[in-house]
């Protein structure tokens, strides 16, 4: 089943997190992403700042196939976009805003994240078809206090928070109102068991706090 815009950016809501990730083989790759499965956390980003990334998104979807969403990080021009959707990414996160990047993500019905810093610039990403504002970098500058700096005035805004966020924390962003949450070394060091029982944590934290103020709305 080919999964479209729509269906993937609903999908990355309910999984709520993601894995950033940066590996030089496949192997380790798929090595993370069986702990990601295992410990239910099923989307994971793997970042352009290594040249083999195309490689690495299509070894984990020829292993895992619709078990894990399988996007491309730090993808700052089309070019680089279309190489990676060639490669089978499924969404597309960068560290900023790029009219190019959004229309080639379009063209292709590929959900698009891109970094936005102020609500001038979240809000053109918005217009161009963004599926999610990744606030990046001042997720780790104003924590999750920025939830409402955004969703205050566009409550409709999707945003997804990307550094600072930890085992610690992640119930204030969720709670905040976060909709997707981008992890790095806690869901992509040590070995598989390891990442594995991490993302159960995550997973256990998103779940009892979403029910929780579902509980509490009614």
């Amino acid at each position: 089943m080919i999964l479209q815009k729509a269906e993937i950016t609903q999908a990355l809501y309910d999984t709520a997190a993601f894995a950033v990730v940066r590996v030089p083989t496949i192997e380790r790759g798929c090595e993370i992403a069986e702990g990601l499965v295992k410990g239910g956390v099923r989307a994971m980003e793997v970042s352009y700042t290594l040249p083999n990334a195309g490689e690495v998104i299509a070894g984990i979807k020829e292993r895992f196939g619709d078990d894990m969403l399988v996007g491309a990080g730090t993808v700052m021009e089309a070019t680089t976009a279309r190489l990676a959707i060639l490669s089978g990414a499924q969404f597309i996160v960068a560290n900023c805003l790029s009219d190019e990047v959004a229309r080639i993500c379009n063209l292709y019905q590929i959900p698009y994240a891109p970094g936005c810093t102020t609500t001038t610039e979240a809000n053109h990403a918005l217009a161009l078809g963004a599926a999610y504002i990744k606030c990046f970098p001042i997720s780790n500058v104003y924590g999750p206090s920025l939830v409402s700096l955004f969703k205050t005035p566009t409550p409709w805004m999707p945003l997804m928070a990307s550094g600072g966020i930890s085992l610690e924390n992640l119930s204030i962003w969720i709670g905040a109102g976060v909709d997707c949450c981008g992890m790095g070394s806690l869901l992509t060091k040590g070995t598989s068991e390891e990442i594995a029982a991490n993302a159960a944590q995550v997973r256990r934290i998103i779940d009892e706090t979403r029910a929780g103020a579902s509980s509490a709305a009614r």
